[in-house]
């Protein structure tokens, strides 16, 4: 049995179990998995994190063994499923097979959440944000610096300009800063070791001892093992991503040194050969809050990329892809609500479109728990009530619709969730949609 007709059986015990079908990514996840791909490997393929992909990886399963009645793991599922095919053949039951099975728009599959995947039509360009970064990344010793609340669409550009060097035969990896263990932060020279995996990931021996000398220090290290060792062996240039960067925010002497060795390698490439074939992609959600010498930080050097709420014509277009005839109107009215934020607006059009819902009726009960928002908002809920000096900003925020003074630390976190804008030294809600959850709870 091959992995197509695979997966045709399993949407239809699926659907016939729980009325939906995998996500696209999840269908994906499930094609890796049958060729014995790990979650490593395949969150890497799609530009996600680990944990994100062995979420979905492990939802896929639960939904399976329902189907199935009977537990199935990534390790046991593809025997499963060949028993059971094998089991309905020899009972001359009808063979599911590929072809058989109707495909749902691409509309009804992609469910937002994780980026945009390449190809996908639902993917909107902010111009000239795409063009600019394409042709930068083409330069010699390039650096790009992309900031923007969580799920503004960090990563779906990213991917983007990844997939467009590798056309350019350019080597590609994207490391997540988040999928460091706490423990790394505690020991410049065991971050910047744990750093060095960008070797892993280009599928190269790990060489650490040949070019890791105390007596030199780290950073020193470090850049010789990236000059004399792991660029020479490429051949080509790299386009190395950091994702989450503002995790090192936190661990102020990594972040010092850290950021200074970025910034030495983007000063290097201006006269060596070597460090101009390597690109840097520098990915972060908020403002930097911790001082750093203006002559040896990244964060002043290289394009800067502000990625921007979608605007009401991007907004339309979107609602158009999703089958949804709308006028300036109705698209007026689910931005007043939430705003042009890419995550949000795809998750009303997504249900409204798939479920058949009244916009007005969607409107109502966005900000309450019976919403497709729930999830979202119980989450932030979640962080407010662990950092109870991050649920005091916010209520001082609620009670007026002026601008209010918020400490600086508070401030950019609230910034980095995308609960606040900031505009022109103005602080407000992002959109109404958080507001009016807030104003309940807080």
């Amino acid at each position: 049995m091959d992995v197509e007709s695979a997966l045709a059986i399993v949407n239809t015990l699926i659907f016939e179990k729980t009325n939906q079908h995998l996500s696209t990514l999840q269908t994906q996840i499930f094609r890796c998995a049958w060729s014995g791909q790990t979650y490593e490997k395949i969150a890497v393929t799609y530009y996600c994190s680990h944990t994100h992909i062995k979420r979905l990886g492990t939802e896929v399963w639960k939904l399976l063994s329902m189907a199935l009645e009977e537990e199935v793991t990534k390790k046991t599922f593809r025997a499963a499923l060949e028993r059971y095919h094998y089991s309905k053949y020899n009972s001359n039951s009808i063979v599911i097979s590929a072809p058989s099975i109707q495909k749902p728009r691409l509309t009804e599959l992609e469910f937002p959440e994780g980026p945009v995947e390449l190809g996908s039509p639902l993917y909107v360009e902010r111009p000239p944000i795409e063009e600019r970064c394409y042709q930068t990344i083409l330069k010699s010793g390039a650096l790009i610096r992309i900031k923007a609340p969580h799920q503004m669409g960090k990563t779906s550009l990213v991917s983007r300009i990844q997939h467009f060097a590798q056309q350019k035969n350019y080597r590609t990896v994207t490391l997540n800063l988040q999928l460091a263990d706490s423990k790394i932060f505690e020991d410049l020279d065991r971050f910047l070791q744990w750093f060095c995996y960008v070797t892993r990931k280009l599928q190269l021996p790990l060489n650490l001892t040949d070019y890791w000398d105390e007596i030199f220090g780290s950073k020193t290290s470090c850049k010789d093992y990236f000059e004399s060792y792991l660029i020479p062996q490429l051949e080509q240039p790299l386009v190395l991503a950091l994702d989450e960067v503002d995790t090192v925010f936190q661990y102020p002497e990594i972040a010092d040194n850290f950021f200074a060795l970025l910034r030495a390698w983007y000063e290097e490439a201006k006269s060596s050969d070597i460090w101009q074939n390597l690109r840097l992609i520098i990915v972060h959600s908020t403002e930097v809050y911790i001082p750093l010498n203006i002559n040896q930080s990244p964060f002043n050097v290289g394009l800067p990329i502000e990625l921007p709420e979608l605007n009401i014509e991007q907004v339309k277009k979107l609602a158009e892809l999703h089958g949804l005839n709308w006028n300036i109107d109705q698209t007026k009215a689910l931005m007043e609500m939430v705003s042009g934020h890419p995550y949000l607006v795809r998750i009303a059009l997504y249900h409204i479109a798939h479920h058949q819902i009244a916009l007005e009726e969607f409107l109502h009960f966005a900000p309450t728990e019976s919403s497709p928002y729930s999830d979202h908002l119980r989450r932030h809920l979640l962080t407010l009530e662990q950092q109870p000096k991050l649920a005091i900003a916010l209520k001082n925020l609620l009670a007026t619709t002026e601008s209010v003074y918020l400490p600086s630390v508070e401030l950019f976190q609230l910034n980095r969730m995308g609960l606040i804008l900031l505009k022109e030294n103005k602080i407000a809600f992002r959109c109404q949609l958080y507001r009016q959850y807030f104003s309940d709870r807080l």
